[in-house]
């Protein structure tokens, strides 16, 4: 199965330089809709077989012109939430900067906890699980490889992005995901492989699984586990 992570349009919140977190009524500003009408685009030839999103309104934003070009209505998942940043949320970045746990955040993450919130090791649970578990489930629907749309928040998709690669938690600031960003990560039975890292305008048509194998026609050879269109190295 194919997961294509969209991190949300840009929104108020990026612009203001605050942390917005679970904050309410953060929504896209102007970019953010611009950059929301182009996913359609983007996804131009994507078979894009089901649509799960953050509960938050940027979120929601963000994948409606897509859901409506598809006609394909969005699953809300609470397990891809933002961040809960605690006494943090809706704070200036510039501030936070100075905080002690400011230090730990970024180079032992790990370790993290939000004062009043959650940590990000708790992240990377909750939002692993979920993909994983839609993944099963839209497999399980469709019978074979399909590819999917997770809409949800830059550290959050970081945090996916770090287990499938096989990377610590700790090293997850290292991964860039800008708003608006598409990610792209294929799942096979003994691992993950990572398509794109926070790309914003390649052409995905090659992350496509290939058309399910005719049973009276297959080779009875086994089945690979390596990236589509190319062996481990390519």
């Amino acid at each position: 199965m194919t997961v294509i992570l969209l991190r949300h349009g840009r929104s108020t919140s990026n612009t203001a330089g605050t942390l917005a977190g679970r904050s309410e009524g953060v929504q896209l500003d102007e970019v953010g809709r611009e950059q929301a009408e182009k996913v359609v685009a983007r996804l131009d030839g994507i078979p894009v077989a089901a649509i799960v999103r953050s509960p938050l309104l940027r979120c929601e934003q963000t994948v409606a012109p897509l859901a409506a070009a598809r006609s394909l209505d969005p699953v809300v998942e609470d397990r891809l939430l933002e961040v809960d940043y605690g006494e943090w949320t809706g704070r200036a970045i510039k501030d936070l900067t100075g905080e002690k746990l400011w230090k730990v955040v970024q180079h032992h993450p790990s370790a993290a906890v939000f004062p009043g919130g959650e940590g990000l090791a708790d992240v990377q649970a909750r939002a692993v699980r979920a993909v994983r578990d839609h993944d099963e489930r839209l497999a399980a629907e469709a019978g074979h490889d399909v590819v999917w749309v997770a809409c949800t928040h830059g550290d959050v998709i970081k945090s996916v992005l770090a287990d499938a690669l096989g990377s610590h938690l700790d090293q997850f600031q290292r991964i860039v995901v800008d708003p608006s960003s598409i990610s792209v990560v294929r799942y096979t039975e003994t691992r993950a492989f990572v398509h794109r890292v926070g790309d914003l305008g390649g052409d995905l048509r090659q992350v496509v699984p290939p058309p399910p194998k005719d049973p009276e026609n297959a080779d009875g050879g086994e089945s690979s586990d390596a990236v589509i269109g190319g062996g481990a190295g390519r």
